[in-house]
């Protein structure tokens, strides 16, 4: 994994600040943040406009330490029932096995993900936030900030914050190099139906494969599902999109999936189509889920369980402040897993 270093961030807002900006005491800001009712309804929004002007959050580690009470680390994910957050998520506990804390998961789902993590910050501080799969807009970016605690981001690159992210472009360009070296020319591509630059990534490595050797891209041979759930990356999804590739002329002889479980979901449709994977169509995932490994499915892997895992402890290290050096970029280049779905010797 690379690693880059980034300068060390300005000084936080405290509550003196926020007092001085709304000219009151710090007892009183301190009453509008426990909401005490011994407070005026004028004081409280004079109060509460200066906190938001300041971006001002409350030191939640300092106050955990004071009051010596267990310290709330939060996962923050769009999904936890996929193979794949589910192979970050066991990552997270295996980091988590020996530290004294408590750990918050919160499902921010496909639909409205980042108002649904701003919600949850607002609802109430933790110590340390692990933010996978959600990549942070500007007005995010300021809430994460205004948090004045640790932040890992998993998925994303960002330059304000600890992240670990994979070369998606690399990734898939080395799954369509692959099939190339076997000798497909006619290679299809299952792709969502977002247009997140994590796809836009993938589909950009695919093109890239084929162009480096002499074969057009066509935009006809990438297709998505219809099913929605999971932002389509679903056996579902999968299946759908291989129907589409096979009604194509002519046949497509390899298919690059932009996941595991699409992958799979194209193998059941090429299986009732009658043809032999991989003789017929050769076949490529992508994450190398655990299940991948077991029925054959070539795969690019992401070693996901060792991104959560390391994450989960730099974000602990940044909380008990075993570390305190500038943020960390860690780009993670994916590896091809070449097993029976794409074995060109079986072709």
């Amino acid at each position: 994994m690379a690693q880059r270093i980034r300068p060390k961030k300005k000084d936080k807002v405290t509550i003196y600040d926020v007092a001085r900006e709304a000219g009151v005491a710090i007892s009183t800001v301190s009453r509008v943040l426990n909401n005490s009712s011994d407070v005026s309804e004028e004081t409280r929004q004079r109060v509460l406009r200066a906190i938001e002007k300041l971006q001002f959050r409350p030191d939640r580690t300092a106050r955990t330490l004071a009051q010596k009470k267990t310290r709330v680390l939060a996962v923050a994910v769009t999904s936890f029932t996929t193979p794949f957050h589910n192979e970050i998520l066991k990552g997270v506990r295996t980091a988590m096995e020996n530290v004294d804390a408590d750990l918050l998961l919160s499902d921010l789902g496909s639909k409205y993900p980042q108002q649904k993590l701003l919600n949850f910050l607002r609802r109430g501080a933790v110590d340390g936030l692990l933010v996978i799969g959600l990549p942070a807009d500007e007005k995010l970016t300021l809430e994460l900030r205004a948090l004045h605690a640790p932040v890992v981001m998993v998925g994303y690159h960002h330059t304000d914050f600890d992240c670990f992210y994979w070369d998606d472009r690399v990734g898939a360009r080395r799954a369509v190099e692959h099939l190339i070296a076997c000798g497909h020319r006619r290679i299809g591509m299952i792709r969502s139906h977002t247009e997140g630059s994590l796809q836009l990534d993938r589909i950009a490595g695919y093109r890239e494969a084929l162009e480096a050797a002499g074969i057009p891209f066509d935009p006809e041979l990438v297709r998505a599902g219809q099913t929605e759930k999971h932002a389509g990356f679903s056996e579902e999804a999968g299946y759908e999109a291989m129907l589409d590739l096979l009604k194509i002329e002519p046949r497509v002889t390899a298919v690059f999936a932009s996941s595991d479980v699409q992958a799979i979901g194209a193998w059941k449709a090429l299986r009732e189509a009658g043809l032999r994977v991989p003789e017929d169509v050769a076949l490529v995932g992508y994450d190398d889920i655990k299940i991948s490994e077991y029925i054959g499915l070539s795969s690019v892997s992401q070693n996901m369980h060792a991104v959560g895992r390391e994450a989960t402890r730099l974000l602990v290290e940044r909380v008990e402040g075993v570390r305190q050096d500038p943020p960390l970029e860690v780009l993670v280049v994916p590896q091809l897993k070449i097993r029976y779905s794409s074995d060109c010797g079986r072709a």
